[in-house]
């Protein structure tokens, strides 16, 4: 019986990390303080709810198609050889009903609780991220994190969607900062795990580009980010709180490109790309943040 329940949490346990939970608490980072920039102030406790349930499902059912495709890869990679379509923990079969059993208790979710275009924006991002990306670009094009970055950043309009039923110039401002913020902090992920990606042939941008290329690269999409975040200020009428973080933490995710970009010991850099990586991650978190705390104290005008 023992037996029975440990197998049983250990089958749970592997469904749920098909769906990548990190990354699903990633993008969740950016709907909530978009849906308070929507609403000027706090939304209903229960659409917030919503919202989060419903955009999760459809991101934890996007992430576990793209397992299924990428199974293949993910074997020849030490970073993910491990999840559980790899080890045999899920057949590929069970993975994909699961994965597409999500994704339509998602969009009829978030079509019952919040509404009709913001369910259909989750699927659209669904079907970028599996059929542009996962399918097409991973394989194929240097630009892939690039241009798959418009499913990542999806969550923004998906967000202010949820309150408005409508895709405003600040939300489009915010998709845009998560579009350009894509490409730095995953290449800094590819940076350290280049061996990885060039061992499962994947076309990474360090692997075909090289470690400075890249980094060069990161450098300017920083800077567009940075410009970007600086933008809503007067589009979406900012106060002092998110004008000060955005300039802070605009200067120090530059900043920590620049000093890849300058970085000439290739152990160093790898070294440092991880903790640009992890800074990353912090940087988008601190910048929505502010726009939800903004907008809470009323220092926006």
């Amino acid at each position: 019986m023992v037996l029975t329940a440990s197998v049983t949490r250990s089958r749970v346990g592997a469904f749920v990390a098909l769906t990548k939970p990190r990354i699903i608490e990633l993008l969740l980072v950016s709907t909530v303080p978009t849906m308070v920039l929507a609403e000027r102030g706090m939304p209903s406790v229960w659409l917030m709810i919503n919202t989060v349930i419903g955009g999760s499902l459809s991101a934890g059912g996007a992430n576990a198609i793209n397992m299924y495709v990428d199974r293949d890869i993910d074997a020849k990679m030490e970073r993910t050889k491990g999840r559980p379509l790899v080890t045999g923990e899920i057949q590929p079969q069970e993975g994909l009903i699961f994965a597409i059993g999500l994704e339509i208790v998602a969009f009829f979710y978030l079509w019952h609780f919040v509404n009709l275009l913001s369910a259909a924006l989750a699927v659209a991002a669904c079907l970028f991220y599996v059929f542009v990306y996962t399918i097409w670009l991973k394989r194929t094009s240097t630009q892939n994190i690039v241009i798959g970055g418009v499913a990542g950043a999806a969550p923004v309009l998906i967000g202010w969607s949820a309150v408005t039923n409508s895709v405003g110039w600040p939300a489009v401002l915010l998709f845009l900062v998560v579009f350009f913020w894509t490409p730095p902090h995953f290449w800094a992920l590819a940076i350290r795990y280049e061996s990885d990606y060039a061992a499962a042939e994947v076309p990474m941008m360090p692997v075909v580009a090289g470690h400075k290329s890249t980094a060069r690269q990161m450098f300017v999409y920083s800077l567009i980010v940075w410009a970007v975040s600086l933008a809503l200020w007067p589009v979406a009428n900012m106060g002092w709180i998110y004008v000060g973080s955005a300039v802070v933490v605009g200067a120090m995710f530059s900043g920590g490109a620049l000093d890849l970009v300058r970085e000439t010991n290739p152990a160093v850099l790898e070294k440092k790309a991880i903790r640009y990586f992890g800074f990353s991650i912090t940087h988008l978190t601190i910048l929505f943040a502010a726009v939800a705390i903004d907008m809470l104290v009323g220092w926006g005008t």
